[in-house]
C-alpha cells in the first residue's frame, strides 16, 4: 500500500493525506486517474469531434510502422487527414489557453479602470513608477495630471487591445527588434487578442482551414496574443494595482493549516478577490467574530496561482499546488475553500460533503453544483470579502473530530519579479541584467531555465524536482511560476541556503554573492510574461546576441495538464526558446505535424518543441541546448577572472 502511494507523489504530506482519504473512503484525483485510463487515440491527437459526422478516430497502427496504405486510409468521414486533425486539436487547445489567460487579463483591465475612476473602494494604485513607465511607453500625457487620470487612459488603451481588429499589439514592441521583424516575416504578428482566438476557432471548424502548416501558423499567432498580450497586460496592471512583488519570506505545504484557527483557502487565479480578503481578514472586528465562535483567529492560506499572488504581495502561506486542493479538505480542518476561475476541480464539492468544509464559488463565470455561490462584487469589495469570511467563520463550530494536519511545511522566499531581479543584480542606481550576462559569459552560470506548468496525476506528483535539481547541479539558474514553483519550494529549493547544498560551484558562488536562491519564484502562471521580459533584458544588456533565440535560455513544463500550458509553451517557442514538455504530447498521432513542431519550427522561429517524459533526460536535453547556444555565441569555454595590476591596465589603455 505504501509503495503504491509513494509512486503517486514525492511529497510526504500528499502521501499522508492520500492514505487518510483512502481510509475515509474518499475519492481524489489520484484514485480517479488510476481508475480512468486515458484514451490512447485522443492522447495522440488522432480523434476529431468537431462535427456530428464523427467522432472520427484515425490512430496510428499499433506495433508496426505506418505504411502508405495505412496513411491513405487514415481519414475522417469528410476526408480530413490525420495531419489536419492533429493540427486542429493543437490549435484549439492553444486558443482555449489563450482565451483563459486573456479573459483573466480583460477582467483585471476592467478592475483597473474601476479603481482609476474611483468606483472600487478598498483598492488603490500602489506602484506609481510602473504606472508612469507604462504612460511613457504608450505616449500618454503625464504633465500635472493625477495618477488616476493617467490610469484611466492606460486602462482604456489596454482595454482596446482585446477587441482591436488591425495593426499590432502594443507590447510586441518590447521584444527585440530582430524578433519583431521575424514575426512579421512569418505572418504571425497578433492584431487583437480576441480576434486571434475567434479566428483560431473559425479556422478549426469543419471544412475551413485544412492545411496543417496554415493551422499551426495561426496557432503561433494566437499564442503570441497571450504571452505578449493578455498575460502581459494582466501582470503589468496587477503590479500597478497591488504592488510589484519583492522578496518575501513565508511557508508552504499542508502543514500551514492550524488546528485552533478558522482555516480558509483562497484558490484560483483572479488576485483582486484574494487581495481584499487578505486585508479584511486582519480586521479586528472579523478576528473577534472568529474568537466568538471558539477559534483563536483566522488562518488564511493559498492554493494554486491565487496562492502565488497573495504570497508575493502579503506573505500569505501556501497550502499546496494543484493536486493538493482536494487533500486540504481531507485534513478535516478546512472551514472554507474560496474559489474563482481556472484549475478548480469539480471533485471539491463531493469531497466537501464528506467533511464540514464549505466550497464557496465567487465568480459569475464559474459556478459549481454542490457549492455555495457568493458572487464577488469588486465595487463592494470589502463588503463581499466580509460576507465570505463570516460564512467560513460560522462553519468553525461544525468541525468534526476526524482531523489530521500533516506536519510538513517548508520555508521559502518568493517575489522575484523582473524588476526585483534587475535591482538585486545591479543595485538601485545601476539596476541591470549585466551581472547575470557577465556570469553567463564567464561560465559561472551555464544558462537559464524556466520550469513552469501544472501537476498531472498521470505522472508522479512533483516529479519535476529531479529536473530542477539536475539543472541547478549543472549551474543552470532556474526561474519558476505556478504549481512548479510550489513543488520546488516544498523541497527547500527556494531559500538562499539551497545554493550551497544543491547548486554547482559556479551557480552557488553567484547566488551566495547576491543572496538569492538557485531557484527563483517569479509568480503565477499568468506571470510567465515576466520571463519574457527578463530574457529581453538579457538581450538588451548585450554580450549574448541580438535576439531571444541567441540566448542560452530554455523552458520546460514537465507535468503539464492544462490547455494554458500549451499556449504558454507555444509563445515561448515562437519567441525563440527551446521548450520541452513531459507527460504526453498531443500530436504524436501525426508524424508530419510533430516533425514540423519539433524540427521545422527551429528554422522558422529559432525556438522549437521537444517531448521527453523522463525529467532527468529532459534536463539533459535542456543542458545540451544551452551548450549549443553557448558555442554559437563563442562562450563555450570557461573564462577565469583576471585581476589586472597597474601595468596590465596601462597596456589596455595604450591599445
Amino acid at each position: 500500500m505504501v509503495e503504491k502511494e509513494i509512486k503517486k507523489s514525492i511529497d510526504s504530506a500528499t502521501i499522508d493525506m492520500l492514505e487518510k482519504a483512502s481510509s475515509d473512503g474518499v475519492s481524489t484525483a489520484f484514485s480517479r486517474a488510476a481508475a480512468m485510463k486515458p484514451c490512447p487515440i485522443g492522447a495522440e491527437g488522432s480523434c476529431c469531434s468537431n462535427c456530428a459526422m464523427g467522432p472520427c478516430r484515425v490512430p496510428l497502427p499499433r506495433g508496426r510502422e505506418e505504411t502508405l496504405e495505412d496513411k491513405q486510409k487514415r481519414k475522417g468521414v469528410c476526408g480530413v487527414t490525420a495531419e489536419t486533425i492533429a493540427a486542429r486539436n493543437f490549435t484549439r487547445m492553444i486558443a482555449a489557453g489563450t482565451a483563459s489567460h486573456s479573459d483573466h487579463g480583460r477582467e483585471v483591465t476592467k478592475m483597473f479602470l474601476a479603481v482609476a475612476k474611483g468606483e472600487a473602494p478598498g483598492y488603490e494604485i500602489k506602484d506609481e513608477q510602473k504606472l508612469l513607465q507604462l504612460a511613457l511607453d504608450f505616449g500618454i500625457k503625464i504633465g500635472d495630471r493625477s495618477n488616476n487620470e493617467i490610469a484611466v487612459d492606460i486602462g482604456q488603451t489596454l482595454s482596446d487591445e482585446f477587441g482591436k481588429q488591425e495593426g499590432e499589439l502594443l507590447f510586441l514592441k518590447r521584444a527585440p527588434l530582430k524578433r519583431q521583424e521575424l514575426w512579421r516575416k512569418q505572418g504571425v504578428t497578433p492584431r487583437g487578442i480576441d480576434r486571434e482566438v475567434v479566428e483560431a476557432m473559425h479556422r478549426t471548424h469543419m471544412g475551413t482551414d485544412q492545411d496543417y502548416h496554415s493551422l499551426l501558423r495561426h496557432g503561433v499567432r494566437t499564442a503570441l496574443a497571450d504571452g505578449w498580450g493578455g498575460s502581459m497586460i494582466a501582470t503589468e496592471l496587477q503590479d500597478i494595482l497591488f504592488g510589484t512583488p519583492s522578496p518575501v519570506a513565508s511557508e508552504i505545504n499542508l502543514g500551514v493549516l492550524k488546528k485552533d484557527e478558522v482555516n480558509i483557502i483562497i484558490h484560483g487565479h483572479e488576485p483582486y478577490l484574494a487581495e481584499i480578503i487578505a486585508v479584511v481578514a486582519q480586521d479586528p472586528e472579523i478576528i473577534d467574530y472568529a474568537k466568538s465562535k471558539g477559534a483563536k483567529g483566522i488562518n488564511l492560506a493559498g492554493m494554486c496561482c491565487t496562492a502565488n499572488e497573495v504570497l508575493m504581495r502579503h506573505g500569505v502561506p501556501i497550502a499546496g499546488n494543484f493536486l493538493q486542493q482536494e487533500l486540504a479538505i481531507v485534513t478535516g480542518v478546512l472551514e472554507a475553500v474560496v474559489v474563482d476561475v481556472q484549475c478548480i476541480m469539480q471533485g471539491l464539492a463531493d469531497i466537501a460533503n464528506c467533511y464540514h468544509t464549505k466550497v464557496i464559488t465567487t465568480d459569475r463565470r464559474a459556478h459549481m453544483q454542490g457549492a455555495t455561490h457568493m458572487e464577488f462584487d469588486e465595487h463592494k469589495g470589502a463588503q463581499s470579502a466580509k460576507a465570505i469570511l463570516c460564512a467560513a467563520i460560522d462553519n468553525f463550530p461544525n468541525r468534526g473530530t476526524n482531523v489530521r494536519i500533516p506536519k510538513e511545511k517548508t520555508d521559502l522566499i518568493a517575489g522575484f519579479s523582473h524588476e526585483t531581479i534587475n535591482y538585486l543584480l545591479g543595485g538601485m542606481f545601476r539596476a541591470s541584467y549585466r551581472p547575470l550576462n557577465d556570469n553567463i559569459i564567464n561560465g559561472r552560470i551555464r544558462g537559464v531555465a524556466g520550469v513552469v506548468g501544472c501537476n498531472n496525476p498521470r505522472v508522479t506528483h512533483d516529479m519535476q524536482l529531479d529536473m530542477v535539481k539536475e539543472l541547478i547541479k549543472n549551474d543552470v539558474l532556474v526561474l519558476q511560476t505556478g504549481c512548479m514553483a510550489m513543488a520546488s519550494a516544498k523541497a527547500g529549493l527556494m531559500v538562499p541556503e539551497a545554493a550551497a547544498k544543491y547548486a554547482g560551484a559556479g551557480l552557488a558562488s553567484v547566488c551566495e554573492a547576491v543572496g538569492i536562491p538557485p531557484v527563483l519564484h517569479v509568480g503565477a502562471c499568468i506571470d510567465n510574461s515576466r520571463l519574457l521580459m527578463a530574457a529581453t533584458a538579457m538581450v538588451k544588456d548585450g554580450g549574448l546576441g541580438d535576439d531571444l533565440s541567441d540566448l542560452p535560455v530554455v523552458g520546460a513544463a514537465p507535468e503539464w495538464m492544462s490547455e494554458k500550458a500549451l499556449a504558454i509553451g507555444q509563445y515561448f517557442v515562437a519567441s525563440g526558446v527551446f521548450t520541452v514538455f513531459g507527460v504526453n504530447w498531443p500530436t504524436i498521432g501525426s508524424k508530419e505535424v510533430t516533425k514540423y513542431l519539433f524540427e521545422d519550427f527551429e528554422e522558422m522561429y529559432g525556438g522549437t518543441w521537444a517531448f521527453e517524459p523522463d525529467p532527468i533526460k529532459a534536463a539533459h536535453l535542456m543542458i545540451a541546448q544551452i551548450d549549443k547556444k553557448r558555442k554559437a555565441l563563442g562562450i563555450d569555454k570557461t573564462r577565469e577572472r583576471i585581476l589586472y595590476d597597474m601595468e596590465m591596465r596601462r597596456e589596455l589603455e595604450a591599445v
